[in-house]
């Protein structure tokens, strides 16, 4: 791989370090894409998250809406397209989905809105992720990539609670409650949502996030075999 590659997927590791621990319940054929595709994700959320003059971050999700675009030609530029752009994925539907999380960073109303806003985006990743890891696509594993977006959106950004909710531990508590310990969707998406559901749930109790080598290989177990 070359430099410039390994630091996205470094990038990505280096927030998800937990991932060494549990990537093993992913078929071996599909780990080096698997932290591809949620490193690609990861810069997704990061524009998403973006706060005071977002132009930067907006001139990259319209380059970023270019770049997917010329996948379905298989013709790539950015370092992530190595491992990615082979894959026969509706890459478009992904780029035209970009541009609704611009609206998706202003502050909404209830948890509803809250899905509503990322709901095409949601519908077009979960799409991709199912052409990848041969999965079939559903509006359930759509709704579970939301919840996961939303919690992380939460850790990362205090005003992403809608106005429906008093403080962050309500909200959160709220999306906890529609994130069953397994997901739908492909078994990488199952595993990563076993990492991130542990954060949430160290937040919840209020406590720093210390999992233990053996409560994540159980659980990423029991979420694998799906």
């Amino acid at each position: 791989m070359s430099s410039a590659l390994d630091s996205f997927l470094d990038k990505w590791r280096e927030r998800w370090p937990e991932w060494a621990f549990v990537e093993r319940f992913v078929d071996e054929a599909d780990r080096a894409r698997s932290v591809a595709w949620f490193a690609l994700l990861q810069e997704f959320d990061d524009m998403l998250n973006a706060s005071g003059d977002t132009t930067p971050q907006d001139a990259k999700l319209a380059w970023w809406g270019e770049e997917l675009r010329s996948w379905d030609s298989q013709r790539s530029r950015h370092p992530l397209g190595r491992l990615l752009e082979p894959v026969r994925a509706p890459w478009s539907q992904l780029a035209d989905a970009l541009p609704s999380l611009i609206d998706a960073r202003d502050r909404v109303a209830d948890g509803a809105q809250a899905r509503k806003v990322l709901a095409q985006y949601a519908t077009a990743a979960a799409a991709v992720e199912a052409a990848m890891f041969g999965s079939k696509p559903s509006p359930a594993a759509a709704e579970a990539l939301t919840t996961q977006m939303l919690a992380l959106r939460l850790q990362e950004n205090a005003a992403a609670v809608p106005q429906a909710f008093s403080n962050e531990m309500e909200w959160d508590k709220a999306l906890q409650a529609a994130w069953p310990s397994r997901v739908a969707g492909p078994r990488p998406r199952r595993v990563y949502a076993v990492l991130a559901r542990g954060r949430q749930q160290a937040r919840i109790r209020g406590g720093e996030y210390q999992p233990s080598p053996a409560g994540l290989l159980w659980r990423s177990w029991w979420a694998a075999r799906g």
